[in-house]
């Protein structure tokens, strides 16, 4: 079935692969830094209570037949090292079907986080590294020829990444039509960058024409990843240059470097042969048995797509929603509306209750105020984005949150180590939370007073609270 065969991809697959496991090594590392104080054992949303009030068919994981902390590193180290060995080519010298077992064991690995996750793993980043990993299974290795079903469902999932991002905010917040979200956008999105500034201070004509430019990415673009070479290629270009220039204006994890991957399957090896010189070996074609397993698998795709793509076309679409428990074929989209003001939670320590209130500095979330914005996307601090969540309601709504008071209380070490400093390592008498508006300075500010932001307060958002003897809260 030469139908199936895709010779002209070969190096598309190699980079799109090479890709792919890079994403996933900084997921696992991820996991392995933060999983444990924010849903360990001990954590703030610890996973143990979670799965004794779910099943294994509402949410699969390894974890079903016990967690334990352990074992969770124990799951996350092998992820990580698996896909450390798979970003450096080592898996192109193994037989094929080790390959298959390895991309297997990359996504059962994953799935089996996510799943026990809850609220702080609830992103659309992490089902879309789960479909992407799931697809790459019999995508191939080595010497043989890629299999062209599952490089073209690799660009239907671009397609949905994109499409239903441009459509949800067409149908989302006014700003998106009257071309203004931009006005904003840079200044209120979760977690500025260094670069974040500079593009607040761009020129509102620059800011109408950045989100027309958006418009006719998400919205336009996309068809074309349907069409021959070298058309393909040209509308996988665009999508690399747009998302490009979201990594240069702000933090937002591993989306748009794994939208950058999936934007690979776009180009074939004549153009990326144009940037990449690499010898493309003599390829064989797939065994008969792959080709079967390719065509049930694509089928099967086919069929699972068929609600998301319902989604897309409906009224009341859905962002970033997983129709089945394995995250196989999800919708995906990503600021539908747009915050107008930006609101942080100050987290204050007291020795005594009344005076000297100290601040806690997160690591990537704005809190001192003259304290220049971080570099952190790909990598994803989970409860600094949380926090930017918080504050768009109350502690009532986040119970996460009173267990994080309850954490810096106690002076709890696995927690202080997700921020960026504590005024009291062994824990503070009292704690309090206050609400501020922060908007970024002017450039006559700065020059007057060095500062990235200004902040108001607005109020408190949470009162002074103790440590009751039980180990709860008490004002």
């Amino acid at each position: 079935m030469e139908w199936l065969q895709a010779p002209d991809y070969w190096l598309t697959r190699l980079v799109l692969e090479r890709a792919l496991a890079a994403v996933y090594f900084i997921a696992f590392l991820v996991a392995l830094k933060q999983f444990r104080p924010l849903l360990g054992e001990n954590g703030l949303l610890p996973a143990p209570r979670f799965l004794r009030q779910v099943s294994f068919l509402q949410f699969p994981s390894l974890f079903h037949l016990r967690y334990s902390d352990r074992l969770l590193l124990a799951v996350a180290w092998s992820g990580a090292g698996l896909s450390l060995a798979m970003a450096a080519g080592l898996f192109e010298l193994v037989p094929s079907w080790v390959s298959i077992l390895a991309w297997f064991a990359l996504w059962a690995l994953y799935l089996s986080i996510v799943n026990v996750g809850q609220i702080f793993y609830a992103f659309g980043w992490e089902t879309l590294l789960l479909e992407a990993g799931f697809l790459a299974i019999l995508l191939g290795s080595g010497g043989t020829v890629a299999p062209w079903p599952l490089v073209l469902l690799f660009r239907w999932l671009l397609f949905r990444v994109e499409f239903g991002a441009g459509l949800i905010k067409l149908r989302g917040d006014l700003c998106w039509r009257d071309l203004t979200c931009l006005y904003y956008h840079h200044e209120t999105q979760p977690m500025p960058n260094p670069l974040s500034w500079y593009f607040h201070q761009l020129p509102k004509p620059v800011h109408r024409l950045e989100v027309l430019g958006n418009h006719f990415a998400q919205l336009v673009v996309p068809f074309f990843l349907f069409t021959p070479q070298p058309l393909a290629s040209a509308a996988g270009g665009v999508i690399l240059l747009t998302q490009a220039w979201l990594v240069l204006s702000g933090n937002f994890s591993w989306l748009n470097i794994l939208t950058m991957t999936l934007a690979l399957s776009a180009f074939d090896d004549r153009s990326l042969g144009l940037l990449l010189r690499v010898q493309i070996p003599h390829q064989v074609a797939l065994p008969p048995w792959w080709q079967a397993a390719v065509v049930v698998f694509a089928a099967a795709i086919v069929v699972l797509s068929y609600r998301p793509a319902r989604n897309l076309v409906s009224r009341h679409q859905l962002m970033n929603v997983s129709f089945d428990p394995f995250h196989l074929v999800n919708t995906y989209g990503a600021f539908g509306s747009v915050t107008k003001e930006r609101y942080e939670i100050v987290i204050e320590g007291s020795a005594d209750g009344t005076t000297d209130w100290r601040e806690y500095e997160f690591k990537g979330k704005p809190s001192d105020p003259r304290r220049r914005p971080r570099q952190f996307a790909p990598y994803h601090l989970r409860l600094d984005w949380l926090m930017w969540f918080a504050a768009m309601g109350s502690p009532r709504g986040h119970p996460w949150f009173l267990t994080l008071v309850v954490r810096l209380l106690q002076g709890d070490r696995p927690t202080l180590r997700l921020l960026r400093r504590s005024p009291f390592p062994e824990g503070p008498t009292a704690i309090r939370a206050r609400l501020y508006l922060y908007r970024f300075s002017k450039p006559g500010e700065r020059r007057r007073e060095p500062g990235w932001w200004v902040r108001t307060p607005v109020g408190d958002y949470l009162p002074v609270v103790r440590l009751d003897g039980d180990g709860g809260l008490r004002r």
